[in-house]
């Protein structure tokens, strides 16, 4: 049903699975490093502690994929780019079938932020939300004050037709609290506009 691989005009994305992605390369992202505490500051988990925390979150990846419940993705950059070939980040696409509609998540290591590779690869996983899925609402957003976060989701929903739809209290649970988040979506009917397909 998703995609193993999604190419973009910089990026590679493959799906995470331990037959495709090493798990140590995997924990050196996730695990506590310089800019860790930075990249996970609004993120729903902590950094990886072990490799066993990265072995099982590859484990949860593979069930989603097999459950048809999302799809995760890591993002690597593809030759003549900074960094070309290692892990730059994660994404993936969580669909709800009842609602014909699916949530899109990112986290970047902090050396690639600055890029627009979170609008690069939101379009192409639009695409396969809208075209392969043929579901009809994405829905992207970002924990009240990260403002990184804020300005990198505005810049793709302008970009692709789509609108701001306000704030959900209390609803993102973060290791210690649970945050307000801002909430954007983009519509099949807006996509296939602003791509003129």
């Amino acid at each position: 049903m998703f995609p193993e691989r999604i190419e973009t005009e910089r990026l590679r994305l493959e799906r995470i699975s331990h037959d495709s992605v090493d798990v140590f390369a995997l924990h050196d992202l996730y695990s506590d490093g310089e800019a860790t505490e930075e990249m996970f500051e609004y993120w729903d988990s902590s950094p990886h502690e072990t490799v066993k925390e990265t072995y099982d979150y590859v484990d949860e990846a593979e069930r989603l994929w097999d459950e048809v419940k999302g799809a995760k993705y890591v993002i690597r950059p593809k030759e003549g780019e900074d960094g070309a070939g290692v892990i730059a980040g994660t994404t993936g696409l969580y669909p709800d079938w009842e609602k014909r509609s699916a949530n899109l998540g990112i986290i970047l290591d902090k050396r690639f932020w600055g890029r627009g590779y979170a609008g690069e690869r939101a379009g192409a996983i639009l695409n396969v939300a809208f075209d392969r899925l043929n579901l009809e609402l994405v829905v992207a957003g970002h924990v009240d004050g990260n403002e990184k976060s804020r300005q990198a989701i505005k810049k793709y929903v302008d970009q692709y037709g789509g609108r701001y739809e306000g704030l959900l209290r209390n609803w993102h649970r973060l290791p210690d609290t649970v945050a307000d988040v801002h909430r954007y979506t983009i519509s099949r009917e807006e996509y296939f506009e602003a791509t003129k397909r």
